[in-house]
């Protein structure tokens, strides 16, 4: 019988891990790359087709569904599940870094958040609690804590203190959480460290929530702009302060090497729009690292992205032909970059799997990182 929420790593290679979250909706496999689904719906996708390409879980956007069009229409709508046809696992982002982000702010205080909406100007508040609210309202799987996430470039007083206040909204979403008994028996609550690039400030916020308690735990505060090599300074250790029987999940990470270094260190779960925002600009991964198919040196190409390929976007159509419907602008050309691109990043969550089931996760990353960066 499906389970509320469990989580067995079944091999591990270095700190790489590989395993299963269980879930009344299914079985979620880890390294997870979670494609997102801002608006209740991965643009240009079908949800069918989003998972034919190996995806067991997508996430939804607290902040934008609250605004449109509403959580609790929503909910009136059978929850976000029905409304948008996938019955798999959804997590659903508290809807606290859209708000510091896309808002026009007008008061952060302990309370939480008052702000005007980016569409048409109208006030909202959003609160530890009203997020948990929207997120139950919307039938979502796994839900997160609301927090803050400061820019790493801030003051160090001023990262400590938000990430204080952070803790303690984590613990007001924990109380908020289990108040609504029916969705918490079905559903699943994570937190997020945060700290930005400051170990000690980590260390506390990871031991913050110990204390609190959560079925899995984020590293929340990176993919801001601090460029890679300083996001795998913090992976170095901040995985390694949260338990390890519990999901680590990155949020909003990233580019296919972030991906692989970060399973490197020890993370479970990813999600990022750059797939798809890539496939609607004309960019496309591939194993030998991303191309522009906008280029002009495409316009004859004969071949496919990758002829080896499951996916037919990809294995079918020449890249001479892309170019073309990217150049062209039509809508078809969105759609194939984009089921390519969510193709290849399943297909690199799935070669990372067996890698470390067959304890060959160092030399997987190696070849990778050879053929997509063209170094060692």
């Amino acid at each position: 019988m499906s389970e509320r929420f469990s989580f067995k790593v079944s091999a591990t290679d270095g700190k790489a891990r590989t395993g299963v979250i269980q879930m009344l909706r299914g079985e979620i496999r880890t390294p997870a790359f979670m494609p997102v689904g801002t608006a209740a719906t991965v643009k240009a996708m079908k949800p069918e087709s989003v998972r034919a390409l190996g995806a067991d879980i997508i996430l939804g956007n607290t902040y934008h569904l609250m605004l449109r069009p509403g959580a609790e229409r929503v909910a009136k709508l059978g929850g976000l599940h029905e409304f948008m046809r996938w019955d798999r696992p959804i997590l659903t982002d508290s809807g606290g870094y859209q708000v510091m982000s896309l808002s026009d702010l007008n008061k952060l205080t302990e309370e939480g958040v008052e702000f005007r909406s980016h569409l048409d100007g109208s006030k909202h508040m959003l609160t530890p609690e009203r997020s948990m609210e929207i997120q139950r309202l919307l039938g979502s799987d796994i839900v997160m804590a609301f927090d803050e996430c400061p820019r790493a470039d801030r003051p160090r007083d001023e990262i400590a203190a938000s990430m204080e206040m952070s803790m303690r909204w984590a613990k007001r979403s924990r109380d908020g959480f289990d108040a609504g008994e029916s969705h918490a028996k079905r559903a699943a609550l994570f937190g997020i460290q945060q700290g930005a690039l400051d170990e000690d400030l980590r260390k506390i916020s990871a031991e913050k929530l110990v204390d609190i308690g959560f079925d899995g735990y984020a590293v929340g505060g990176l993919a801001v702009g601090e460029g890679q090599e300083a996001m795998f300074g913090v992976l170095d250790y901040a995985p390694d302060q949260l338990p390890v029987d519990r999901p680590r999940y990155l949020m909003g990470v990233g580019k296919p090497d972030d991906l692989v270094g970060a399973v490197e260190r020890g993370i479970d779960m990813f999600d990022c729009v750059l797939p798809t925002r890539s496939g609607r600009n004309g960019q496309a991964f591939t194993w030998n690292g991303p191309i522009n198919l906008r280029n002009a040196r495409f316009a004859e190409d004969k071949e496919p992205l990758d002829p080896g390929s499951e996916c037919s976007a990809s294995r079918d159509y020449s890249k001479a032909y892309l170019h073309h419907l990217q150049k062209s602008g039509e809508i078809l050309g969105a759609m194939l970059v984009t089921e390519h691109n969510l193709a290849f990043y399943q297909a690199l969550m799935k070669a990372m799997r067996d890698a470390i089931g067959r304890g060959q996760f160092t030399e997987f990353a190696a070849e990778f990182r050879r053929n997509y960066l063209g170094s060692s």
